[in-house]
């Protein structure tokens, strides 16, 4: 049985390693916000109970076990955060810190009961794909607004900074999950586009642009 605290840094390592694998301590201590020395410490730990391979100076990898853990960790995580909007009316940016919590009760039935009650969804709020009880994600295909092109079309179906600003940022703009667009205008100079989205004409930033997941 595992920790809050070992369960965060299973977590952490895994969405790390999409990254880059293994993981460096120091990314790991960057994201906790923690000493390096704390975090090898917890490696040490984690590396005990057989849920990472650890070795000095070249990084971390999750073991089967360890990747298991962290994928069920992230299921529950995502299943919440669908419960909190769907049925308590949250909005996309207020649900992440609650599911933190939520994250970490264990009961097996309770998960599989909240995945049957929201009729097995696919993705998360933030188009973030739902892993299956066996550890399964669904094929999902996005493409960075970024990398379109003009008067190419698209649909929001996801976004890859999570923060609340950030969401916020987006709702004001109306570009929220399930809204079709269109490039209008790519701007040379600093490659902020301009959008097509319900008949009317936003800009947003080239940043803002790359964390925007379409599908076409």
């Amino acid at each position: 049985m595992q920790s809050f605290t070992e369960e965060n840094y299973l977590k952490i390592i895994y969405h790390l390693s999409v990254i880059s694998n293994p993981v460096q301590t120091n990314a790991i201590a960057e994201r906790i916000q923690t000493k390096a020395a704390s975090v090898t410490d917890m490696i040490k730990k984690l590396s005990e109970k057989e849920l990472v391979n650890y070795v000095k100076y070249q990084g971390v990898t999750l073991t089967e076990k360890g990747k298991l853990t962290a994928i069920n960790i992230v299921r529950r995580h995502r299943l919440w955060e669908v419960f909190l909007v769907e049925k308590l009316n949250f909005k996309w940016d207020q649900v992440h810190e609650v599911a933190e919590e939520l994250e970490h009760i264990k009961s097996i039935l309770l998960v599989e009961r909240l995945d049957e009650f929201l009729e097995f969804p696919k993705v998360d709020p933030h188009g973030d794909p739902i892993p299956d009880q066996y550890g399964n994600f669904a094929d999902l295909s996005f493409l960075k607004l970024s990398k379109l092109k003009t008067n190419e079309k698209g649909t929001i179906t996801g976004v890859s900074e999570h923060s609340s600003p950030f969401l916020k940022h987006l709702e004001k703009l109306g570009l929220t999950l399930g809204k079709r667009i269109e490039v209008s205008e790519i701007i040379d100079f600093d490659g902020s586009v301009e959008l097509l989205i319900e008949d009317r004409k936003i800009n947003i930033s080239k940043e803002v642009a790359k964390h925007i997941l379409i599908s076409k």
